[in-house]
C-alpha cells in the first residue's frame, strides 16, 4: 500500500497477515521523501567552508552550522558526486562497445 501526503512525502506500508509479526520486515519497505529543511544556498555555503577547512572535523563544522554532522558528509558527497557527472559510465560504455 502507498500513501503520498502534500510536499513530497511517500510512504509505503506492507499490509498482510504477517505485518505485526516482528521478523515481518516491516520498516524496510518505508520510503519517506521531504523537502530540506535547510535551502539550497546554506547546503552550498556548507560544502565550501567544509572544503575550505581541510584540517577540520566535520563534526565541529557540522556543530557550528547546527547541522548533524552526517548530513553534512551527504551533502559533501552528493556535491562531488554532481561535480564527477556521469563519473566517466560514457566513456566506459564507448569502450566496451569497442571491445565487443
Amino acid at each position: 500500500m502507498v500513501l503520498a501526503w502534500p510536499a513530497g512525502l511517500v510512504v509505503r506500508f506492507a499490509l498482510g497477515s504477517d505485518t505485526l509479526k516482528p521478523d515481518s520486515g516491516l520498516g524496510k519497505d518505508v520510503l519517506v521523501l521531504r523537502p530540506s529543511i535547510y535551502p539550497e544556498e546554506f547546503h552550498r555555503d556548507a560544502v565550501a567552508l567544509v572544503r575550505a577547512s581541510p584540517d577540520r572535523p566535520l563534526r565541529e563544522i557540522g556543530r557550528e552550522l547546527g547541522v548533524n554532522h552526517e548530513t553534512l558528509r551527504g551533502w559533501v558527497n552528493a556535491a562531488k558526486r554532481a561535480e564527477q557527472g556521469d563519473g566517466g559510465r560514457d566513456e566506459l560504455r564507448r569502450l566496451r562497445k569497442k571491445v565487443a
